[in-house]
């Protein structure tokens, strides 16, 4: 009888680690995701931050995989892009070596809103590039990202991705 009230006492003992060392493990996973956000958003206020595209999807199309390389870097004082394009043109661009949408501006409207379900809408307007544009940046909290590229001579096209932690 005491061996069988000792097994119990020890399997219970057991539960109560198991249940402990899980809530303390959720809770850590929470801190990080927490500490994760705070960093990511501590970067978009900043202007300091790297887009890193994945894949493309063009207007028309399904969607491709990229190759890795391809980014959308912000900071202070510059917006630098270098993406791929797939879609249609409406018009021929003045330089044929700047095929996709890659082009640097220091001058640009930044514009951040927090979205409801957590998150940022960012709007970036260049104003200094040839061909008029627009880059709405969708950032998640677990730091996952879309950003559409709106043009008056080009169809529209989406690029998912990340943004980086370095920097």
């Amino acid at each position: 009888m005491f061996k069988h009230l000792l097994k119990i006492a020890a399997l219970l003992l057991m539960l109560m680690f198991v249940i402990n060392n899980s809530a303390s493990a959720q809770q850590s996973k929470q801190e990080k995701q927490a500490a994760k956000e705070a960093l990511i958003k501590k970067k978009i206020q900043d202007r300091r931050f790297t887009f890193i595209a994945e894949t493309a999807l063009p207007m028309r199309g399904s969607m491709r995989m990229l190759t890795p390389g391809y980014d959308l870097r912000i900071t202070r004082d510059s917006v630098v892009a270098y993406l791929p394009y797939f879609g249609r043109a409406y018009s021929a661009p003045l330089n044929l070596m700047g095929g996709g949408v890659q082009f640097t501006s220091i001058k640009f409207d930044y514009k951040v809103e927090e979205r409801k379900k957590g998150g940022w809408n960012i709007i970036i307007k260049p104003n200094d590039v040839d061909d008029n544009q627009q880059l709405n940046l969708t950032v998640f909290s677990n730091g996952s990202a879309s950003v559409q590229v709106t043009s008056n001579n080009r169809q529209a096209i989406q690029f998912n991705g990340y943004i980086s932690m370095a920097q």
